[in-house]
């Protein structure tokens, strides 16, 4: 609809060049500052909406499967992309260092939690696969913010291709990523005591306002990730709060509260990723680099599936068709486009804006419309039963 929407404005600006509501549009859209809404606003209400929904007990049996593509597939995409959109660069006269041919690679690198959330409720698959999507999805958003800050702040500290210290960035990676994974079960158990020791359903909502809220601005200024610490905290209450802490009543209010959160701000987001289109200026030139961009994170994406499966093989069992159901579904949308509108006016902006409009576009609009006949072409039958 927002695409729809920036189509029409642009054709009756052409048409009518006398009508003013496109400026006017246009001029609003420009105040609004994408990704500090995304990153510093949206971002943590939709993490925790979503692991409300998460259900423990299988996040536990998929641990290893959720784990590995959450970390190592993100780290493994993030480097394949690089590469391969360096070399892209190269061969197409739009050179780009290979620093910052990594800080695309690692925020076009994790799917995006609310879209893939979404086009789970149209995708009929079986709980396990629900389940490694979901969840790598919620936990590789988090790694992914975490690798794209650490990334950025390489590339704006070097010039050229050199003097990128991989040894700190991995320090720095473990220590922002499990201590907010530390932070968010801390916060979420001291929510969880408050709300088994009250039965009062309005203040309970409120308990998980504050949570939510608190356990972010706190992330922030520890310099740990926030979406983490959300997610984490997302997942005690919806299974621990739920099963100890909540009444009948609270359970039905709360979990329709985060539900009306979820739908509101997910339709508000994707209309303004539609809309960003009028205000987003692109050089023609760097068209053959953002188409480029397309091929380059389906094949990334794919050896990100695949290799981390094939690593944790020896511990869980997979249902048919999960390798290409995965790498279809890897939709990406809003914290792609927030973390790359959050890059300083650099000389690379342009390119790397260009390629993640382009990959956000296509996954979005094509991988996300035609997953459920993917499901149904490569899922075996019983694969796709909900209690398979």
């Amino acid at each position: 609809m927002g695409l729809a929407a920036s189509i029409v404005l642009v054709l009756l600006e052409i048409s009518i060049p006398e009508v003013a509501l496109f400026g006017q549009i246009e001029g609003f859209i420009e105040k609004i500052n994408f990704s500090e809404t995304l990153l510093d606003g949206m971002l943590a209400f939709l993490l925790f909406a979503g692991a409300l929904q998460i259900d423990l007990s299988l996040l536990r049996d998929r641990a290893w499967t959720v784990g590995a593509m959450a970390t190592l597939g993100v780290v493994i995409s993030t480097i394949l992309v690089g590469v391969m959109f360096w070399g892209a660069g190269q061969l197409f006269s739009l050179p780009i260092s290979f620093a910052w041919a990594l800080v695309f690679g690692a925020l076009i690198s994790p799917t995006d939690p609310i879209a893939v959330l979404a086009v789970l409720k149209q995708a009929r698959v079986a709980k396990t696969l629900e389940m490694d999507m979901a969840g790598e999805s919620l936990f590789n958003d988090g790694v992914g913010v975490v690798l794209f800050t650490i990334l950025l702040a390489a590339a704006m500290g070097t010039s050229g291709d050199s003097g990128i210290d991989f040894v700190h960035i991995a320090r720095l990676f473990f220590v922002e990523a499990l201590g907010g994974a530390a932070l968010g079960f801390v916060t979420g158990y001291l929510a969880y005591l408050a709300m088994r020791g009250i039965d009062d359903y309005p203040i309970e909502v409120l308990i998980s306002l504050g949570l939510v809220t608190g356990t972010y601005a706190v992330a922030q200024s520890l310099h740990l990730s926030g979406p983490i610490a959300v997610v984490v905290s997302g997942v005690l209450i919806g299974n621990r709060g739920k099963q100890f802490a909540m009444s009948q009543d609270t359970q039905r209010y709360l979990f329709d509260f985060w539900s009306l959160i979820d739908e509101i701000l997910n339709s508000v987001l994707f209309l303004l990723i539609g809309l960003e289109v009028i205000v987003l200026r692109f050089d023609v030139s760097v068209l053959p680099l953002a188409i480029a961009a397309i091929p380059i994170v389906f094949i990334a994406r794919l050896f990100s599936v695949a290799l981390p499966m094939a690593f944790v093989s020896a511990r869980q069992r997979f249902v048919t068709g999960t390798v290409p159901i995965l790498t279809w579904g890897g939709v990406r949308g809003g914290i792609s486009v927030a973390l790359a509108l959050s890059i300083p006016l650099v000389d690379e902006r342009l390119q790397i804006l260009a390629a993640t409009y382009a990959v956000v576009l296509f996954t979005l609009i094509v991988q996300g419309l035609t997953l459920p006949a993917v499901v149904r072409r490569f899922a075996h039958p019983a694969a796709r039963k909900d209690t398979a």
